[in-house]
């Protein structure tokens, strides 16, 4: 009996060990639905950056080597790093632990099964297989790049003029409608990708959750000055 008992006890603790040390499986269509809250910083439109670089063909890419992005930190492009399943994972865990001294803003995920699944995800979109998952958003597509193509907003976010009274901007739409903000909650950028706005045509896009910011975005740097009026 004794021997039977030892028996038992030693395949328990095999199995155990088995299943402790088998790899979670991924499932890319969660990790999918994860990404959303990458797609602010990241978008898997090839070269289409922004905060941070487009992660379109990441799979297997060399760390900090994306020739389309130019704000890699010095740490990253340094690192030596290819992107994987093992070091995408250790990314996703700790940033700063694993690549001491890059740009990277978020802290990381304890969770390993978001970490799998995440991983699971970016393999598939990094080789081109998408998974057919779709987001609150209304679209897989519009997800995974967090972009909208401002060549095609309608009138309400299409900006006539600008003008400054004091701490004031007034912006006229093109749709006739004046929008009125306090100065440091206007903010003007540039987009000249294929998917900002035409030259001489800027696109006004809403801003925080309150409603009292937004972003006015040009074609290019030298039409920043000249659209705004001064004039009380």
């Amino acid at each position: 009996m004794r021997n039977t008992y030892l028996v038992l006890g030693a395949v328990i603790m095999a199995s155990a060990t088995t299943a402790h040390a088998q790899p979670l499986s991924g499932d890319a269509k969660q990790g999918a639905r994860l990404f959303a809250n990458c797609a602010a910083c990241h978008s898997l439109v090839a070269n289409k950056n922004m905060t941070g670089p487009s992660l379109a063909g990441v799979w297997g890419r060399k760390a900090g080597s994306l020739m389309s992005f130019d704000r890699y930190s010095p740490a990253l492009k340094a690192s030596k790093v290819t992107w994987d399943a093992k070091t995408l994972d250790t990314w996703l865990k700790d940033p700063a632990a694993f690549i001491p001294g890059n740009s990277m803003t978020f802290r990381g995920i304890d969770d390993p099964k978001v970490r799998t699944d995440l991983v699971a995800f970016l393999k598939d979109a990094g080789t081109g297989r998408m998974p057919a998952a779709a987001d609150s958003s209304g679209g897989m597509m519009g997800m995974m790049s967090g972009l909208k193509d401002l060549k095609k907003v309608g009138p309400e976010r299409r900006v006539r003029a600008i003008r400054l009274c004091r701490d004031s901007y007034f912006v006229t739409k093109a749709d006739g409608k004046v929008a009125v903000f306090w100065e440091p909650n206007l903010r003007f950028e540039t987009d000249s990708s294929a998917l900002g706005p035409p030259f001489g045509v800027p696109a006004i896009m809403p801003a925080g959750m309150m409603g009292d910011r937004a972003s006015i975005i040009f074609a290019a740097p030298e039409e920043i000055s000249k659209a705004i009026k001064q004039q009380c």
